[in-house]
């Protein structure tokens, strides 16, 4: 990167290099993260899944084991955080992996991955981690964010692509749409629900526009309103600092309707009112990744706030 000062000099600024980062999501089970990698040497970060239920797994689900694989545990709820990490190297099954404490500070998980890393460097490795959505429901935003953008700096070392599975679960769906900004794809995505938003795309494109552009503010003001049948109105007045208004989080929630998050109430005089009982927070993270993946054919068209 350059920098042009006043008087005509330029400094060259390193920049920091990431990895291609595909984000791979499901709605029940276990992010199929392993798909086509037993070609290849692997670096897999366990947050959630048990040694023994991972390595299983390959021949389970994908017929058998990777390469080699070097496997960063930080799952073992058997083991405190203060632990010391113990590795072990198995030469005959192509295999070595380091035990942390469940809870450890993502620096030193990160201290491993580099690491492990290291060992697989001019061999092509992948680096994949099984399900950040726990993580980041625990942890927040900022060190989700942090602990994907991290691992992408580490992967980029040895030219390794990255994998991150993310379950869709309500308890992570505020934290995802930082996620999805930051991944460079996104696999996994409900056919079905994707055709849904492609057809609110073709039948009403400004409603299409509202709910894309505001879903996420949608789903925090429906989870902050303590009514359960409130209006548009009731439902913003819930959210601080709001890029909407409530004429357009109504155009965004009608939206939602028609995409099955939630409902309207049969018996509303006058202004619609929104059945919050039957709010389905894992159909809104699914939402929100459909609508990462469909093509805007007019991104720059302004919508009227």
């Amino acid at each position: 990167m350059l920098f042009l000062f006043e008087d005509n000099t330029f400094m060259t600024v390193p920049t920091t290099r990431e990895s291609d980062v595909t984000i791979r999501v499901a709605s029940a089970g276990s992010p199929s993260v392993r798909d086509g990698v037993t070609d290849r040497s692997v670096v897999s970060i366990l947050l959630e899944t048990d040694l023994e239920a991972w390595r299983r797994a390959w021949r389970d689900r994908i017929g058998g084991s990777p390469r080699r694989e070097a496997i960063v545990v930080a799952s073992d709820v058997s083991r405190s955080a203060t632990a010391p990490a113990t590795t072990q190297v198995l030469p005959e099954r192509r295999l070595a992996y380091t035990v942390l404490g469940s809870g450890v500070g993502i620096d030193r998980i990160l201290e491993t991955v580099s690491e492990s890393l290291a060992e697989f460097e001019g061999s092509e490795p992948r680096v994949i981690l099984d399900d950040l959505a726990p993580f980041a429901a625990a942890r927040g935003v900022s060190e989700a964010v942090g602990a994907l953008e991290s691992i992408a700096v580490e992967a980029a070392a040895v030219e390794a692509p990255v994998t991150i599975g993310w379950s869709l679960t309500g308890e992570a769906v505020s934290v995802l749409p930082s996620v999805l900004d930051r991944a460079d794809g996104v696999e996994g995505v409900d056919p079905e629900l994707t055709a849904a938003v492609d057809r609110l795309k073709a039948e009403d494109p400004t409603t299409f526009g509202y709910t894309r552009r505001y879903w996420a503010e949608a789903q925090r003001g429906v989870e902050s309103c303590t009514r359960n049948y409130p209006q548009s109105k009731q439902i913003h007045a819930a959210l601080s600092d709001p890029e909407t208004t409530p004429r357009t989080l109504g155009a965004t929630l009608s939206g939602l309707v028609s995409l099955g998050v939630l409902d309207t109430w049969a018996e509303t005089v006058g202004s619609t009112r929104y059945d919050l009982t039957a709010y389905d927070p894992v159909r809104m993270a699914a939402v929100g990744v459909a609508f990462a993946v469909v093509s805007d054919d007019d991104p720059a068209r302004e919508l009227e706030g």
